[in-house]
C-alpha cells in the first residue's frame, strides 16, 4: 500500500482551519476570493497525496466532491445569469448524484469500513458561503472559479486512485467517473475563458 506524507495532512488541516475561521455568512468580497484561491492548492494537495493512495482518504474525498458538486449546483441553477453557466450546472448536479450513488454502492462492497462522510468538510462549506454570498454581478465568475478549481481537484483524485490495486472495485470507479469530470473541466474552463473576455 502506498503512504502519503504526513505534511500533506498538516497543510490540509492549517489551511481547514484558515478557511474555517471566517463568518459562516460570508459577505466580504475580499475574504471570500482569498478562501477560494486557498482552497484550490489545498485540495490538490490532498487529492495528489492522500486521497490518490489510502481508501480511507479516496471515499471520503470523492464523496465530499459529489455532494459539494450538487449543493453548488442547486445554488447556481437558482442564481446564475448564464444560459451555460446553467447548463453546466445541470449536467453537473445529473453527473455527481450518479457518481455519489455508484460511490456508495462501489465504497460498500470494497471497504465496508470506510463509510462516505453525511456532511460536507469546512473547506467546501466554505465555498458554498462565498458561493451564496457572491454579488449578483459576480455569481457566475465565482462558481465558474470554484468548478475549475474543484474539477481539477477532482481529476486529481481520480486519476491518481484509478490505478490502485489495494481497492479495485473503487479503483474501477475513478475511471468510470474521470471522462465525465473531465469533460466537466473542460466545459468550466471554457466558460471561464469567455466571463473573462
Amino acid at each position: 500500500m502506498r503512504h502519503a506524507p504526513t505534511f500533506a495532512a498538516a497543510a490540509a488541516a492549517a489551511a481547514a482551519a484558515l478557511l474555517s475561521a471566517c463568518s459562516p455568512q460570508g459577505g466580504n468580497e475580499a475574504v471570500d476570493k482569498a478562501q477560494d484561491a486557498v482552497s484550490a492548492p489545498v485540495g490538490q494537495t490532498s487529492a495528489a497525496t492522500m486521497g490518490s493512495n489510502l481508501v480511507s482518504a479516496y471515499v471520503p474525498g470523492a464523496a465530499m466532491g459529489d455532494m459539494y458538486e450538487i449543493q453548488a449546483a442547486d445554488i447556481a441553477l437558482e442564481r446564475a445569469k448564464r444560459a451555460d453557466v446553467k447548463a453546466l450546472a445541470q449536467m453537473i448536479k445529473t453527473d455527481h448524484t450518479a457518481a455519489a450513488a455508484a460511490l456508495k454502492t462501489a465504497a460498500a462492497s470494497a471497504a465496508p469500513d470506510v463509510a462516505p462522510p453525511a456532511e460536507l468538510d469546512q473547506r467546501r462549506k466554505g465555498l458554498l458561503d462565498n458561493l451564496r454570498s457572491a454579488g449578483v454581478a459576480d455569481f457566475d465568475k465565482v462558481y465558474i472559479d470554484q468548478q475549475v478549481a474543484a474539477h481539477q481537484e477532482a481529476v486529481t483524485l481520480h486519476r491518481g486512485f484509478a490505478d490502485n490495486m489495494d481497492a479495485p472495485a473503487l479503483a474501477a470507479h475513478a475511471r468510470t467517473v474521470l471522462p465525465k469530470i473531465e469533460a466537466h473541466l473542460q466545459k468550466a474552463q471554457e466558460i471561464q475563458a469567455a466571463i473573462s473576455g
